[in-house]
């Protein structure tokens, strides 16, 4: 007898919209409003972790000693929406979050996440958990739909002073920013994209805070390269893991903490 579908399961027609497409949006939300809530009531504890001179951007893969995000990381609705993308063997890797206070000037060049990664083949996802409400007035991401099929483009060092990102793709690439999608999203909603979409976002202007935890996926196919990134390591969130390409990590005991390791930044894994 069939199981009924979990709401979070995807269907045909979203599969193969994310195929042609390289994202995912309009999705169920992962979390409800109380659950959001209490998500948000605690931030401030995992916040004040965070040392004199660094930003909300320096919390990168604190999922490893924090329950607190763990638990967001393997949250199973989370995990039936990758599912649907990356098949049913699969470990979570990644974590940061990236938060807009009111009247930020910050933003993201366009670029692809894949440039970034010492990783291969190309089968991974992100997942754009919304803190808060997100739409083009405080900064929502926008994507270029269907870039994830032309292949990795070149990046180059950026112009752009308050961009986070040190690269962005290399001007005159071939696209057109004019095709970008806007994501507008609830708080507890998320957004899938490909590792090679092209997406960024602009600053924000509002009286409203934009805050994001993007969490990367990948199939245990998927083997990184530790001689750039040796603080690798992986959770393995669904099915089994055959090829045993990466390291594998202890699930956190703590509620809030982060590693005892500085994440690997774009410079110091040779990309920058």
């Amino acid at each position: 007898m069939n199981e009924p579908r979990s709401a979070h399961q995807l269907s045909d027609e979203q599969k193969a919209c994310y195929q042609e497409n390289g994202y995912l949006i309009g999705l169920p939300p992962v979390f409800t409003p109380e659950e959001m809530r209490r998500i948000n009531a605690e931030l401030p504890h995992l916040l004040a972790l965070l040392k004199p001179g660094e930003t909300t951007k320096d919390i990168r893969e604190w999922h490893e000693a924090s329950q607190y995000l763990y638990e967001i990381c393997l949250n199973p609705r989370i995990l039936d929406l990758v599912e649907g993308v990356l098949g049913p063997d699969f470990y979570c890797w990644a974590s940061n979050f990236f938060i807009k206070e009111p009247r930020s000037t910050s933003t993201v060049g366009w670029h692809q996440d894949a440039y970034y990664w010492p990783m291969a083949p190309h089968n991974s996802v992100t997942v754009w958990v919304a803190f808060d409400d997100v739409d083009e007035g405080n900064g929502g991401m926008k994507i270029i739909p269907g870039s994830h099929r032309g292949g990795i483009v070149k990046h180059q060092r950026g112009t752009d002073t308050d961009s986070v990102l040190t690269l962005q793709l290399e001007d005159g690439s071939d696209f057109s920013s004019e095709a970008a999608v806007q994501f507008r999203m609830k708080a507890g909603e998320c957004s899938l994209h490909d590792d090679r979409a092209i997406h960024g976002s602009q600053a924000n202007p509002s009286d409203r805070r934009r805050a994001g935890l993007t969490i990367r996926y990948s199939g245990t196919n998927v083997k990184n390269d530790l001689a750039v990134n040796p603080n690798f390591k992986t959770y393995l969130c669904r099915g089994t893991d055959t090829f045993h390409h990466n390291p594998v990590g202890v699930p956190p005991t703590t509620r809030f903490g982060r590693p005892n390791f500085k994440a690997v930044s774009k410079e110091e894994a040779g990309l920058g």
